[in-house]
């Protein structure tokens, strides 16, 4: 994870097409900025950057779903609930499940354990657009460095 570049997922773990799921894995960093101030003496990763992480491993899954024809933007966080804290050098396990995929939308189940314990979980929501100018390429490396499958980036 780097917290301050909003680069939350470190590796895809596995994609299952046919199964419309992705796993990921995310190392929260044992220093960052984004401790000082959350909490100061008592590092904590806030809860909007876990429902980003979330929303991250939920975006990959449409993006392979789709072949990248399009890209995912996040619209709606439904049902979100937090069980723990997540602190520095914690490992994080994260699945996304699709929940339904229509015209110009796609919705998503998601959820992150730490140890095999929950963190949180969500319901979340996304409208499919065409790429803006210049994102496919930036979007499709970032998919590469993480390892999501070659397959899905023809």
């Amino acid at each position: 994870m780097r917290l301050e570049y909003f680069e939350m997922i470190d590796e895809v773990a596995s994609f299952d097409a046919a199964g419309q799921a992705l796993r990921a894995r995310a190392r929260v960093p044992l220093a960052s900025p984004v401790f000082e101030g959350h909490f100061p003496g008592h590092p904590l990763v806030p809860g909007v950057l876990l429902t980003e992480t979330m929303a991250q491993a939920s975006g990959y899954l449409v993006l392979a779903l789709t072949a990248f024809a399009h890209m995912p933007f996040l619209m709606a966080v439904d049902k979100a609930r937090f069980r723990t804290f997540v602190g520095p050098g914690e490992t994080l396990d994260v699945a996304a499940e699709l929940d339904v995929m229509g015209s110009g939308y796609a919705a998503t189940r998601a959820r992150i354990e730490s140890g095999g314990k929950p963190v949180c979980d969500a319901h979340l929501r996304f409208k499919i657009m065409p790429f803006p100018a210049g994102m496919e390429e930036g979007m499709r490396q970032r998919a590469r460095q993480i390892g999501l499958i070659a397959e899905t980036l023809s």
